[in-house]
């Protein structure tokens, strides 16, 4: 080969590595909001990447396998009905025709015993007949729901709402809010508008999850967005975002450092949690001190702990419902929820029907609001010990349902806020971002600098699945109205 044809060769292989490290737009994290904003924005044309330090896309939407055809899902999995036209709009008609609903929902404990389909019509009745209640007393509390707007300056506390509406009902408290803590952290001391934006939804049609498990739905979406050319990058830590500033106009965004390189962007998308994405990857010497000071205010959410229980091969349980709200605790107590020795546990039954398309198998998921601060400063010996302990409590409590289920149990695993902490980088582990404030300065963050924007969980309002992608919709129309 001639020289003049070797320095071609060499400018041309120059320049495609170039343009392989230059994007429209750098998606920091693959959770469902960070992913559904990559899709919007692929549909419309433009060059997307998703880096995720994991080596599987999904967030806290994930799944694992062990041996013994075992696969559990992660985290605790019920969304309302609004998921399928979000998914059908957003997504494929064959990820939304997979949502089915969960069908029994049962709370179980010392004040009450029953089972619902958490759709409003059955959560009235049982409000009326079960609980006493008068209907007009009932469809003044959820019509008072329905008119909460995120815009209201509404000081009431969740507590204070209750009270209003059920004064000295810890029981019908209890109903309203238990499901709802599981799902998003939510307290008693939290905005009442957090509560009621999130619940009035759910008492729409029920709860609902995707037929197949998250496995099936994350390779659906990973197959979506390879179809639109989004370019998806597992194992792909980002250490930095890059800021540029000529010291007279506002700091813009150029890039993001990931493993040690650097990958040139016009507009970066953080799907990490909002402080870390401040703190960590920008810098707080970026942004001006109103601004962190703003920040600095947003309080984090809890997190969790889950135990794994995988069923032999071959063996069968009784379908006891889907999701189980059991309790020891004589009243709903927000603390109590994430106590170290919590009583109060979420199963999420999987059943056969769960994911079809696997050779029948059985597993249960017991979830458990946690605190960081209780699990960071255990020993290593402390630390396996108490996990064996929360695997240990949850098959005893599900031995009230299922009396056999010891010795149909063959695999045992758990999890805890150091768990979700290693896997998401969610500072102490949140499983639910952070309450209400946060939203205001993920909405901000754009003002601050020009191309920099955030999406996933912030506030109540947008926790869970539904909000989660909802919110990656509402960044991804700001992004594509900018560039």
């Amino acid at each position: 080969m001639h020289e003049s044809q070797t320095v071609e060769k060499n400018e041309k292989n120059e320049k495609n590595e170039k343009d392989k490290k230059k994007y429209d737009i750098a998606i920091i994290g693959s959770g469902l909001a960070g992913l559904t904003a990559a899709n919007y924005l692929a549909k419309l044309g433009y060059k997307v990447s998703i880096f995720e330090q994991h080596y599987e896309i999904g967030g806290l939407a994930a799944w694992f396998s062990r041996k013994g055809g075992h696969i559990f899902d992660v985290s605790l999995h019920g969304f309302p009905q609004g998921m399928v036209k979000s998914c059908r709009k957003y997504w494929t008609k064959e990820i939304a025709d997979s949502i089915v609903q969960l069908k029994r929902i049962r709370f179980v404990n010392p004040q009450f015993d029953i089972e619902t389909t958490f759709t409003r019509e059955d959560f009235t009745k049982i409000l009326v007949k079960k609980f006493g209640l008068a209907t007009e007393q009932v469809e003044a509390f959820f019509t008072s729901l329905r008119k909460m707007n995120f815009y209201d300056d509404d000081l009431r506390s969740t507590k204070q709402l209750f009270e209003e509406f059920f004064p000295g009902r810890s029981d019908v408290h209890r109903l309203l809010l238990e499901p709802i803590a599981y799902a998003n952290g939510s307290t008693l001391d939290d905005e009442a508008i957090t509560y009621g934006i999130v619940f009035s939804n759910f008492m729409s049609n029920g709860v609902f999850t995707f037929e197949g498990g998250t496995d099936s739905l994350i390779n659906k979406m990973s197959n979506e967005l390879k179809s639109h050319g989004v370019d998806i990058f597992t194992r792909s830590k980002v250490e930095k975002i890059l800021v540029d500033s000529d010291g007279v106009s506002q700091k813009k965004v150029i890039g993001i450092v990931v493993n040690g390189q650097n990958i040139y962007c016009r507009t970066v998308i953080s799907n990490a949690n909002i402080l870390f994405t401040i703190s960590t990857l920008v810098g707080e010497d970026k942004f001006p001190k109103e601004f962190l000071k703003k920040n600095r205010s947003v309080r984090i959410n809890n997190s969790s702990c889950q135990a794994y229980l995988g069923i032999r091969k071959g063996e069968t349980i009784p379908d006891i419902g889907d999701l189980i709200f059991s309790s020891e605790n004589k009243e709903l107590d927000s603390k109590e929820l994430c106590h170290f020795h919590t009583k109060s546990r979420t199963f999420s039954m999987y059943y056969p029907k769960t994911r079809p398309q696997h050779e029948p198998s059985y597993a249960i998921v017991a979830s458990m609001n946690a605190n960081w601060d209780d699990w960071a400063s255990l020993s290593k010996e402390e630390y396996k010990k108490e996990k064996s302990r929360i695997i240990e409590d949850s098959i005893v409590s599900l031995e009230k349902f299922i009396p056999d289920v010891r010795s149909k149990i063959d695999y045992t695993e758990a999890a805890t806020p150091l768990t979700f902490n290693r896997y998401t980088s969610h500072p102490k582990g949140t499983s639910f971002g952070t309450k209400f404030e946060g939203l205001e300065v993920s909405m901000d963050l754009p003002n601050q600098i020009t191309g920099l924007y955030h999406t996933g969980s912030v506030g109540i309002i947008m926790s869970g699945w539904l909000g989660a992608m909802n919110y990656g919709v509402i960044v991804a129309h700001k992004v594509a109205s900018i560039l």
